[in-house]
């Protein structure tokens, strides 16, 4: 493990069984997303993919959440900074596509709150398992700005009605109501998660290593098709960064209030 931490600050890794590697999310504020982190989860998949010892990959997050999405930090300076708004874009959009082109399999083992670009993460996982009392929100909306990645990713999974509901409301969903919804692969009870995690990233590792990885490829290819609408539902999003509602959005949430929106309609 210690040539990733040594190439990576903010994620954690752990190798509990051959093959397999554990990508952990582990900072303050519930595993919240900074700046730092922003950079490095798009970044380790290519690595991964490169890595002859590795043949299943675990991310979780540490504690009580898998991760509580972006820090104000990270939005207050995408809304102040033209540059670094453009400097996130293009890592969110590098964390769909190293995802979809890692060959690895990625199972994902989602618990408490998960949220934003962490959530993204664990759904785009190729077996997302959630506790039963896990809360995944996307809360674009109701920061202010339109959902992007989040609306190609949730209407793939779930189908349109169900995710313009979801995204449309930011309406919280349990890990047991998103199996139902088809949002993860599986639901278990929380104190089941992780040891059913590293049972099915066992036998991915011990399975037919192209076989797998050529199946993941092909189902990949409905992402890749996609690629058109997730560009510009990713570039509508961060133009949202420049104008007044996320302002306003931002603020609701520091001040734990409602937020008062303008109104105003620019397009």
């Amino acid at each position: 493990m210690e040539k990733y931490q040594q190439q990576f600050k903010r994620l954690k890794f752990e190798n509990n069984q051959p093959g397999v590697l554990e990508v952990i999310f582990d900072g303050p504020n519930l595993n919240s997303v900074d700046t730092e982190t922003h950079s490095e989860i798009p970044a380790i998949w290519p690595i991964i993919d490169r890595d002859p010892d590795v043949r299943a990959v675990i991310v979780r997050g540490e504690g009580k959440a898998f991760s509580a999405g972006g820090d104000f930090d990270l939005i207050d300076r995408q809304i102040e900074d033209y540059g670094f708004r453009m400097r996130i874009m293009r890592e969110s959009r590098d964390l769909f596509y190293n995802i979809v082109n890692c060959s690895k399999p990625i199972i994902s083992a989602i618990h408490g709150p998960a949220v934003g670009a962490g959530l993204v993460v664990a759904l785009m996982a190729d077996i997302s398992i959630a506790a039963h009392d896990a809360r995944i929100i996307d809360g674009h909306t109701r920061l202010g700005v339109a959902a992007g990645d989040h609306a190609v990713v949730w209407a793939l999974f779930c189908g349109i009605p169900k995710a313009k509901y979801l995204l449309l409301t930011c309406k919280e969903i349990s890990g047991q109501a998103a199996e139902q919804a088809g949002l993860v692969s599986l639901s278990v009870p929380k104190e089941e998660l992780l040891e059913t995690a590293r049972e099915i990233a066992q036998g991915l590792s011990e399975g037919a290593q192209e076989s797998i990885r050529w199946t993941k490829y092909s189902l990949n290819q409905w992402y890749r098709q996609a690629g058109p609408i997730f560009d510009t539902s990713l570039g509508l999003e961060f133009l949202g960064f420049g104008g007044s509602d996320v302002v306003e959005g931002v603020a609701s949430h520091r001040e734990r209030r409602a937020p008062k929106f303008s109104g105003e309609v620019h397009s």
